[in-house]
């Protein structure tokens, strides 16, 4: 354990760790064209055919141990693990991804967080756990447990990358309830997941369409929590103006700028 100064933070070179969050067809993936740093895309949607002109390397992610070892690979050893994320978790994820280097990208964008958490969840239901012990049925409420703690532990892998920036993108849907009251809701499974996300990563936007003065239609970046429509926003940076342009790279250059 070492007390680090003042004067050494302010030198270390941290990334951002954000979600960004719109709706369908928006051009969240697109986003990936506005990167100028090397970039690794964690594809789970096989939907990079939207960015099929883009020249950054992917992955695509079909199951939740692929998942969980190419976060331990990227994110290092938890010293605090004894299981998923330990030494000997990224031991055997090394072997499996022998042919995989990591190191050169300096940005993860993962597409996306809504998948992922579908994926997870299909793990969690078939995992031993998640069944009675006495009747053997399956325990909806014992899935959903594991479901918070795996994804909790995904994020939080993330999230300490020191070297990194990471972007999750994921679904933003609308809903009115009975009162004719409308809210905006993050497509995360597990209610749990979806609370302590703005809590983990740094910066959560809401990307949506806006009028400009010309009454068109543009696509814009939501980053404060008090915002006219209330989205899901926040910013931890302060950097960032409550209306941003729609433009990752640029976005990330002002937080690290800090101004």
């Amino acid at each position: 354990m070492k007390i680090i100064s003042a004067e050494e933070r302010l030198k270390q070179q941290t990334g951002v760790k954000m979600a960004i969050f719109g709706g369908f067809g928006i051009g969240k993936t697109s986003l990936l064209k506005t990167l100028s740093e090397p970039t690794l895309c964690l594809d789970f949607e096989a939907g990079l055919l939207a960015v099929k002109d883009w020249s950054g390397d992917s992955i695509s992610v079909r199951t939740w141990e692929d998942a969980r070892d190419i976060a331990c690979l990227i994110g290092g050893i938890n010293p605090a693990s004894k299981s998923i994320y330990s030494q000997r978790h990224y031991d055997s994820a090394k072997a499996k991804f022998k042919d995989c280097d990591f190191s050169k990208y300096k940005c993860v964008f993962i597409d996306s967080i809504t998948i992922a958490s579908k994926i997870c969840l299909a793990w969690c239901k078939n995992q031993p756990e998640s069944f009675s012990d006495k009747s053997g049925k399956p325990d909806t409420r014992a899935a959903y447990g594991l479901l918070a703690s795996e994804m909790s532990g995904w994020l939080n892998q993330f999230q300490h990358i020191p070297n990194k920036d990471v972007i999750f993108v994921g679904l933003l849907d609308q809903k009115t309830d009975d009162y004719n009251k409308t809210s905006w809701i993050l497509q995360i499974e597990g209610t749990k997941t979806t609370t302590e996300l703005p809590g983990i990563l740094d910066e959560v936007i809401s990307m949506v369409a806006m009028k400009n003065e010309q009454g068109q239609l543009e696509r814009k970046f939501v980053c404060h929590t008090l915002n006219a429509n209330m989205y899901p926003a926040k910013d931890r940076s302060g950097c960032l103006n409550e209306i941003e342009e729609a433009h990752l790279g640029k976005l990330l250059a002002k937080i690290k700028k800090g101004k």
